[in-house]
């Protein structure tokens, strides 16, 4: 059957959804406005798009699936200038990791029998169309937000469509979602934010923390190193959900304090050993709203030309490094130096390439 597949922006998720299409749907028609003219311009050198539109217009007319792609709080103003081109047939979808606001503006708009709100939990340190691929939904979450008008059967067909993408439709209400992801995704960054700036006011005058500060501490402050614009709209705009949560979570820090300052070696046992089976419990199969780090971890003599052999190791078999070096605070690490990848099929084949060279490695 004949398909056209809007998409209202082309960044980093839009591009790499319609990507994903192109990819598994090869005879999709696909229409794309964008405000960036030289994003449409690679598109459509690129033969993804067969239309590249200037303006929301009559192109998007007879759309099976139109996806809002901007960021968040462009994307209700959007909806206004869509409107018009939606029919029957049509499925109208969002891409961002709040829902709530959206869904009123299409409850006021009349739009409710053609909106299914969708979250695909990927994404990358990297933004724009440049950077999107196919892949970097794959074995993603993607939760849909159904429309109270909405009827089951687009509901089904958008299921399908994404599983068909290849990605791992959850299907939940809007507010469902935004306190789900308020909680394991909103709140993280937070606490990362926070954890470092804390860190930064409280150093020593020799900023000893900061000299000392590896390993576990980097990798729990990450996501620290996010777009803070992103997470400042993403902050205003799930602002209710994300304050009941904080104030829940300082009052689970308060009862730690209180554990610590009692003395209470079974509670403070309890606190760690409930967390820790709790987290080995949490699938490592499927991608989340948090981006895995894929990391190898090995030992090499500390020598002229050590670290320049293994990324020559790497370079040759294509490999593409993210991030290297030494690792001085190895209190809660194995392995001197630390080798980050972009994702973990290069993380994987790099540590099967290192031990066939005799380095020791270790994987996390």
């Amino acid at each position: 059957m004949y398909h056209k597949i809007g998409f209202i922006g082309l960044g980093l998720i839009g591009g790499s959804i319609a990507k994903a299409v192109r990819q598994y749907f090869p005879d999709y028609e696909i229409i794309a406005f964008d405000k960036n003219r030289e994003t449409l311009a690679l598109a459509t050198q690129e033969s993804l798009i067969h239309v590249a539109a200037t303006s929301i217009d009559d192109n998007f007319k007879g759309c099976s699936y139109i996806f809002l792609c901007a960021p968040v709080s462009y994307n209700t103003a959007y909806l206004k200038q869509i409107a018009g081109y939606v029919d029957d047939g049509c499925i109208l979808t969002d891409v961002g990791s709040v829902k709530t606001n959206i869904h009123e503006e299409v409850e006021a708009l009349g739009l409710e029998e053609h909106f299914i709100g969708g979250h695909p939990m990927a994404g990358s340190e990297k933004s724009g169309y440049v950077n999107s691929k196919a892949m970097l939904i794959e074995n993603a979450y993607y939760v849909l937000t159904p429309s109270a008008k909405v009827p089951e059967e687009k509901t089904e067909r958008y299921r399908k469509f994404v599983e068909a993408l290849k990605a791992i439709p959850v299907i939940l209400s809007y507010k469902e979602h935004d306190y789900v992801t308020g909680t394991i995704s909103h709140l993280p960054h937070i606490i990362a934010s926070s954890l470092v700036n804390f860190v930064r006011d409280t150093d020593t005058e020799e900023e000893m923390m900061k000299q000392l500060a590896a390993g576990g501490f980097k990798d729990i402050t990450r996501i620290a190193s996010s777009s803070p614009t992103m997470w400042q709209h993403i902050c205003l705009k799930n602002k209710e959900n994300i304050s009941r949560i904080l104030e829940d979570y300082i009052a689970t820090l308060q009862e730690a304090k209180r554990t610590v300052d009692a003395g209470d070696e079974r509670g403070l046992y309890h606190l760690f050993d409930s967390s820790r089976s709790y987290r080995n419990s949490i699938p490592e199969s499927s991608a989340g709203p948090i981006k895995k780090a894929f990391a190898v971890y090995c030992d090499i003599i500390d020598e002229a030309g050590g670290i320049a052999a293994i990324a020559t190791i790497l370079a040759s078999n294509n490999l593409n490094i993210k991030n290297i070096g030494i690792v001085h605070n190895r209190e809660f690490e194995e392995g001197v130096l630390r080798i980050e990848f972009y994702d973990e099929v290069s993380s994987s084949r790099a540590a099967d390439l290192l031990q066939k060279f005799r380095y020791i490695v270790y994987e996390r």
